[in-house]
Formats: C-alpha cells, sequence, structure tokens
C-alpha cells in the first residue's frame, strides 16, 4: 500500500511544516510500506473446473485442455483438437482484528461475479512417428482486488493531538499470461512425456496491473489549546507488469494405472512501471487551507518472480475412479521489488530485504475423480482437499480448503464442469499491518464454471474433400 517513500524529501517538509505528522505516524504504521499483496491463492496453480474440484490435485493427471497450466507434459493424451473455456467467481470475507485499534474491527466482503479465467486450443498430431500436442492459451493467474473501510480514533503524545480517520482502501487488478505450449511422446520411451510452456505476461482479456487507492478524512483537536483542524490524504499508486517465463512438465505411465507427475515453473524478472499521486489538505480552526500535491511519473521498477515446482501422483484404480496427490513447493524467499533507486523490499511485508524473513511455502492438494456412466453419457464427480499456505513474516500463513465438482459429458463433443472451492485461514495476515497487532479470519468462495468442446479431425476432412 502506501510507501514511505511515496512522499518526495521535500514534500516531507513541508507536510511536517502543516503540521500533518500526525497523519504521517498513522500512515506509515498501515499503509506506508511498499507491498504487493496477491489476495486469491498466491500460488501459481493451474485452471479448469474438474482440476479445481479434485482439490488441485492434478499434476499427475492434466488429461484435458488445461493441462498446459497444470503440466503440459499431459498433453500428449489429448486424442482429438480441444478448446475450453473456464469462468471463474469469487467471495471473499475477510474478518479483521486490530489488536492496537479495535474500533478498526470488522468484516470486509468484496465480490467478484464474473471473469474469463482460462481458454485454449489444442490440436494433438502425429509426426514422424511421435504423438504431439501444440495449445495455445491465456491464464488469469493472480488476483490483487481488496476494498477496505474503516475507522480509527488515534492520539499522538507527541503532537498532543487526538482525531478521529476514516480510510478508504481500494485495490483492484489482476496478472494473466498468455501460453504457447508444446508435448511430446516418442516412440523410443513411450510411457514418458515431455512438455514446455512459454508464458508472455502481457495484457490480455485484462489489464496486467495493480491499482492502489487509499484516501484518510477525519476531523481532531489540540488537547492544549483545544483547537480544532481537518484533513484530508489521498494517495494512488499502479503498476504495470510485463514478462516472460516456461513451464517444464514431464508425465510419466508408471504401470498403465500408476502415473507420476513433474513440473516446474521458472522464476523471471518481470518490468514493472510505476506512477504515484499523493494530494494532502488541511484546514484549521481559523478556516486556513494548506494543501499539498505530489505527482510522481512513471518509474522503472523490476520484480522478481520466485521459482516453483511441484510432483504429482495419480492412481486409477478402475475405469471410473482415480485418486491424485500433489506436493508443490514455492521460493517466496526470492521474491524481491526493487525499485528504481535500486532498494530491495520483500513485496509480502514492504521491509528491507534483510529484515524480512520469508520462508518457502509447501501446498499439499489431495483430490479423487468418480465417473458415473448413465446410457451414453458420462457424469463426473469430483471431490478435494488442500492446504494451501500464504508467504508472511516468520512462519508462512496457514490456509486450508476443500472443494467438489460435478460435470456432465456426451463423450465425443463436448464437457462442461462446475466446480465450487472453499478457502480459510484463522489469525492469518500479520504480514499486512505490521506494528498493529493485526490478523484476520479469511473466508473465500469460488466457482468455476468449464467447457472443453471436442473436435472430429476424421469428420472434417471428410466434409472438405474435393468430390470425385
Amino acid at each position: 500500500m502506501k510507501r514511505n517513500s511515496t512522499f518526495s524529501p521535500k514534500c516531507q517538509i513541508v507536510i511536517l511544516y502543516f503540521c500533518i505528522m500526525f497523519c504521517n505516524g498513522f500512515l506509515n504504521n498501515s499503509f506506508a510500506q511498499d507491498r504487493i499483496e496477491i489476495h486469491s491463492s498466491p500460488n501459481p496453480v493451474g485452471s479448469g473446473a474438474r482440476a479445481l474440484g479434485m482439490g488441485g490435485a492434478f499434476i499427475a493427471v492434466a488429461d484435458d485442455a488445461t493441462a498446459a497450466s497444470w503440466n503440459p507434459g499431459g498433453l500428449t493424451q489429448l486424442r482429438k483438437p480441444e478448446i475450453s473455456i473456464v469462468g471463474a467467481a469469487f467471495h471473499r470475507i475477510e474478518d479483521n482484528m486490530f489488536g492496537k485499534h479495535p474500533e478498526a474491527d470488522g468484516k470486509q466482503i468484496l465480490s467478484v461475479p464474473d471473469r474469463v479465467n482460462y481458454f485454449s486450443a489444442a490440436y494433438p498430431f502425429p509426426w514422424l512417428g511421435q504423438n504431439m500436442t501444440l495449445s495455445l492459451n491465456y491464464q488469469n493467474l493472480y488476483d490483487f482486488n481488496r476494498q477496505w473501510n474503516f475507522s480509527t480514533k488515534i492520539e499522538d503524545e507527541k503532537t498532543n493531538n487526538i482525531w478521529n480517520t476514516k480510510t478508504d482502501f481500494d485495490q483492484n487488478g489482476s496478472l494473466s499470461a498468455w501460453g504457447i505450449a508444446y508435448a511430446v511422446r516418442t516412440r523410443w520411451l513411450p510411457q514418458v512425456s515431455f512438455g514446455f510452456t512459454v508464458n508472455l505476461w502481457e495484457d490480455g482479456l485484462y489489464k496486467n496491473e495493480l491499482e492502489k487507492r487509499q484516501s484518510e478524512s477525519g476531523a481532531g483537536v489540540h488537547k492544549e489549546t483545544n483547537k480544532p483542524f481537518t484533513f484530508e490524504i489521498r494517495n494512488d499508486d499502479r503498476y504495470s507488469f510485463s514478462g516472460t517465463n516456461f513451464n517444464f512438465g514431464i508425465l510419466w505411465d508408471v504401470t498403465g494405472n500408476f502415473t507420476v507427475g513433474m513440473v516446474l515453473k521458472t522464476p523471471f524478472k518481470a518490468d514493472l512501471k510505476h506512477a504515484e499521486d499523493a494530494h494532502t489538505v488541511r484546514r484549521n480552526s481559523e478556516g486556513e487551507i494548506t494543501s499539498y500535491s505530489d505527482k510522481v511519473g512513471e518509474k522503472d521498477e523490476t520484480l522478481e518472480m520466485p521459482m516453483s515446482y511441484g510432483i504429482g501422483m495419480a492412481y486409477r484404480f478402475s475405469d471410473r475412479f482415480t485418486a491424485s496427490f500433489d506436493i508443490y513447493r514455492t521460493q517466496w524467499n526470492d521474491f524481491v521489488l526493487r525499485d528504481s533507486d535500486g532498494k530491495e523490499t520483500s513485496p509480502v511485508t514492504g521491509k528491507p530485504l534483510g529484515e524480512s524473513d520469508i520462508d518457502p511455502t509447501l501446498q499439499i492438494r489431495m483430490g479423487a475423480e468418480y465417473l458415473f456412466m448413465p446410457s451414453k453419457y458420462i457424469v463426473p464427480v469430483c471431490i478435494g482437499a488442500f492446504y494451501d499456505p500464504a508467504p508472511a513474516e516468520g512462519d508462512p500463513d496457514n490456509i486450508f480448503g476443500f472443494s467438489a465438482g460435478l460435470g456432465f459429458s456426451d463423450g465425443k463433443r463436448f464437457t462442461f464442469d462446475l466446480a465450487y472451492q472453499y478457502r480459510f485461514g484463522n489469525r492469518v495476515g500479520d504480514s499486512i499491518l505490521q506494528g498493529w497487532k493485526f490478523s484476520q479470519d479469511l473466508q473465500e468462495h469460488t466457482v468455476y464454471a468449464s467447457l472443453i468442446i471436442y473436435f472430429d479431425r476424421d469428420a472434417y476432412r471428410k466434409k472438405t474433400e474435393p468430390r470425385q
């Protein structure tokens, strides 16, 4: 949220001169640090309602058009050209507890009713005796949306001021990537498939950007002189994001029923364009108004995104029942924000890199799928559970969840899946407002809907062949 360096040194002197230190004291303890908060699962998981319904344990399954986002090696399992689209919606409840300011306690609720999360077009083909698949993909990976409104009462012994403040904080944006994936299974090693995805983190359906808008307003009084005053502070930050990285995947069919998958998502340096705009207004008891504005043009910064990797196992007990298990690690200790002056901070805490204690996170995911086959249709039913920790100062925040999904397929032309996920954590988020004894109880409800359409190449060829 608001950075310590939001105001230039000249601006800080002016603000001090106008006795705005009481506001700076409040802001510096709350939103003053340069942080990049990812409010959805911060870990780079894949997409698809079926995978979500299985708890995200999909690395060793990866047998539909969303495979490029989980394990591109699984794309060789496709038998027909496919296109897919995934829609997502979420409802988040943050029950905030401000240890030093209990008057600000309360629930903050945000809903995003519809968003395209993923789409792809995959084309499997044989060449020189090898099975290959090409895929074009788009995925919306990270969500930044948050809206907070709360009030606090502050007493500052240094300035003898006492005031009530209303804070409005609005953060929105997301990160998406275009992907081109390729997978191959050779005739010399038919049990193993290899694949990779090139991810281009550029604007797509949504802009790759983060916008943070914070406003403070309130009224106070000097305890000794009893002179009242009012103030307003507005601070806006905007980041745009671009970069490139790779996913590498292997799928090993060990026994025909037992498969093992491995995936590596490479670290990369993303280019950030950061613009700032700040405005301060103060009115004293005589009605005198002082104001100051500070607008900073775009600055070039760098965000180092961490490496992540995982391994998954899946066992097919029968043609109808499959169980899966994934372990996935993300090196959040390598998550670094470098500003235009070369200063390095942890985007998790906003503190200098050497003062932050961020550990990697380890996800654990498990799921199962059972296929009901009434008549000529297929009805898959999925369940899953997971441990999905978020990076935090000291130890990661413990976040858990479970999911369920239901689908319908004619087995030839289309598959439709719908999945629900509940993600929750208690007493988490203490890295957000350090020094305020802050924590929150998190509840997040997510719904995914996926549609996959299959194309019959032989039928298409017959239709397009010239008549004799």
